[in-house]
């Protein structure tokens, strides 16, 4: 079967829903969407592995090699997406509505669309013998827990040793980005009658407490880390919810929170982690209570790529944009703990991510492929 013109990729990859959710029953596979690229690449000659995700059935990363050698490219993106509402969108999220100069469809900006340019800007190349491979990197779950990128740990990828992650940047280069943690503080403490608070502990109480210490820490991190790439300059922290009690007349027995923290690069997640136990353990002393203090995910470190890179070179060269920053997470760490010099850059707005009726501007799809095409040309030919 001869391979899909680009727009027929585009329309397969839409109409192959891949959601990833931390709520089991809104997630999926993502596996149909690993066999679809997986057999458009073997097409065009690549080697293709597919590499299942750890505990996490139905979840898989593809590794597509083509040559063989030192050094060469990954061109890297997630086959999941968000969760969408159909309802509120005006075009069906899992198929190509064309309209508008735009292509709709969930994961058209992000970031499924990705893998089809890729294979276009690919197609010229084809009788050129590679000096140094190209590696296509299909990832799962980065939406939700990251668990694909963690499954990389252990790989080389080839020995490659640059990278782009074709994440929504509207084609400017990015290289630098804060880190995210998801976090979960549950307090147990003793209900009882609150005419008497000598008879419960009260769990509330100990989470204002714990509150006041999380602020006090996110003060302390603010005045002391500032990085002037950012709109945002410091580390942010946010409370996100918190749940606690069942009535009035009744001591609190019971409370959680969950609040997300997004460091800036050169902060340690281990050691803001280890801060915020420290705290924590001083709080559930004072209040007779007990304290479990949990990660919702392991978190994803700060991006920090050398403005001095090659591949942050090649890239502003090529876009004619000085790499830049942003304040989302991305799979760009785990690539530079494997040894790639990493950058993030893809044709979609993050501002059309995660929203009803996401598009990609059909004016991007030629100018990506011009780049890709030469960022394979000068890294792998």
């Amino acid at each position: 079967m001869p391979l899909p013109s680009l727009k027929a990729q585009f329309a397969a990859l839409l109409q192959t829903p891949s959601i990833s959710c931390t709520q089991p029953d809104l997630d999926q596979s993502n596996l149909p969407v690993i066999h679809l690229l997986a057999d458009w690449l073997g097409q065009l000659g690549f080697d293709c592995r597919i590499q299942p995700v750890p505990d996490a059935p139905g979840k898989a990363n593809l590794i597509a090699s083509l040559g063989s050698g030192p050094g060469g490219l990954v061109l890297a993106g997630h086959t999941d997406t968000v969760p969408c509402n159909p309802e509120r969108w005006q075009h069906d999220p899992f198929s190509l509505t064309e309209a508008d100069g735009r292509w709709y469809g969930l994961g058209s900006c992000d970031m499924k669309g990705f893998f089809p340019l890729i294979i276009e800007a690919l197609r010229p190349l084809l009788d050129q013998p590679l000096k140094q491979p190209l590696i296509i990197l299909a990832t799962a779950d980065e939406e939700s827990a990251m668990g694909g990128a963690q499954a990389l740990v252990a790989d080389d990828l080839l020995g490659a040793r640059h990278a782009v992650i074709g994440e929504p940047t509207g084609l400017q280069p990015i290289r630098i980005h804060k880190g995210i943690l998801m976090e979960r503080v549950d307090i147990i403490g003793q209900a009882g009658h609150s005419s008497d608070p000598s008879l419960g502990r009260n769990a509330i109480e100990a989470m204002h407490q714990v509150i006041s210490e999380l602020l006090e820490l996110r003060r302390s991190w603010q005045a002391q880390w500032h990085n002037p790439l950012f709109s945002v300059p410091t580390p942010t922290l946010n409370l996100g919810c918190i749940h606690g009690g069942d009535n009035p007349n009744r001591i609190c027995g019971r409370c959680a929170m969950e609040f997300d923290l997004r460091p800036l690069p050169g902060m340690d997640p281990d050691a803001l982690r280890a801060a915020i136990a420290q705290r924590l353990a001083v709080v559930a002393e004072r209040h007779r209570v007990e304290i479990d203090y949990q990660p919702l995910f392991p978190g994803v470190a700060p991006l920090d790529t050398p403005a001095s890179a090659e591949i942050v070179r090649a890239c502003e060269q090529l876009t004619g944009y000085s790499a830049g920053s942003v304040a989302f997470a991305t799979e760009g760490p785990y690539l530079n703990q494997l040894g790639l010099q990493t950058v993030i850059l893809g044709p979609g707005d993050i501002a059309q991510a995660h929203q009803p009726d996401e598009y990609l501007a059909m004016e991007r799809i030629e100018p990506t492929v011009r780049v890709l095409r030469e960022l394979i040309g000068r890294f792998c030919l």
